[in-house]
């Protein structure tokens, strides 16, 4: 990618960044509560494309990660006392150790095999969170004390995602991310090349889990209440892999549109057909998985709608 594309892209992220900065405090709070939420699901969403997207590795559980920096912060919070910025941070090591211990076993595994491990670990986290009652709460959860913190989550959310941002177009343009593209496409030939495939997966797997893991921090705080099936929920995961997919997976930008397009259909569709909005959202989905198998950058890209360059 040449100098002036790269300027490019640091120009409309610059723009992005300027207009969720400034632009919210003119709304309501639900407004600012939805581009919060739509900035933490393309955190997510950039999340999942880091391991599923470049390695082929597809992960059925990456809530887990999220999961653990919501109750990283729950725990830390209410019952050590912490302040909640700090706890952020210890989610994300704790969700990095986690993932490190996690990806040594499971990355061993392929296809469906990995991905239904992946989702055995979601699954097991969630049942320790919900018998470890002394620690966290059971399944009445945890609670956090009453206060106005609106602007606060929504400005950390907004740094989580310009960092995400910057993390994932590194991985994208760098030898990382070349030789996990390696991966996905012939992890045997990527091993005879010279490739440590094993520490390419766990570090991609890692990378992909502290950030989520912030993200779970932020909202738990955002929504001041916390409890195993909602910070488990599967549906959360399907929402990282559709919204990457949809946009366009193993790319840079990809994710952030799907993630922003999907969602924002999700919202509307939910306003207009509050019974069925979850039915036109799946029928949408299979609409786009009949005709752009591919997300929508590959689909530019098959029309000559976008350059290579653009695409990643």
């Amino acid at each position: 990618m040449s100098n002036w594309e790269h300027l490019r892209n640091f120009v409309v992220l610059a723009a992005a960044v300027v207009a969720l900065l400034f632009v919210p405090p003119i709304f309501s709070i639900y407004i600012r509560s939805f581009f919060m939420f739509m900035m933490l699901y393309v955190v997510l969403a950039l999340s999942w494309n880091i391991i599923s997207g470049y390695t082929g590795y597809v992960s059925f559980g990456h809530v887990v990660f999220y999961g653990i920096g919501s109750y990283a912060t729950g725990i830390l919070m209410v019952k050590a006392g912490w302040h909640w910025i700090p706890t952020l941070f210890a989610g994300a090591a704790v969700s990095g150790v986690f993932a490190a211990f996690l990806g040594y076993a499971v990355l061993r595994l392929k296809g469906p095999y990995f991905a239904i491990a992946m989702l055995g670990a979601a699954e097991g986290v969630r049942v320790i969170a919900t018998v470890w009652e002394s620690l966290t709460g059971g399944g009445d959860g945890i609670g956090f004390p009453n206060v106005e913190n609106s602007w606060e989550t929504y400005h950390a959310m907004l740094i989580l995602t310009i960092i995400t941002i910057i993390v994932a177009y590194w991985v994208g343009h760098s030898r990382f991310g070349i030789r996990l593209n390696a991966i996905r496409e012939d992890e045997i030939a990527a091993q005879s090349l010279g490739v440590n495939t094993t520490f390419y997966k766990i570090s991609a797997l890692v990378l992909s889990a502290i950030f989520p893991a912030v993200g779970g921090g932020i909202q738990s705080y955002k929504v001041l209440y916390i409890e195993p099936d909602s910070e488990f929920f599967i549906l959360v995961t399907i929402y990282m892999k559709l919204f990457a997919m949809f946009g366009g997976k193993g790319t840079v930008i990809g994710p952030i549109l799907g993630a922003v397009i999907l969602y924002s259909v999700q919202e509307i569709t939910w306003i207009k057909f509050p019974t069925a909005h979850l039915i036109a959202f799946g029928l949408f989905i299979i609409f786009v998985a009949r005709f752009m198998p591919r997300g929508l950058m590959g689909f530019a890209v098959d029309r000559g709608w976008a350059r290579k360059g653009m695409v990643h």
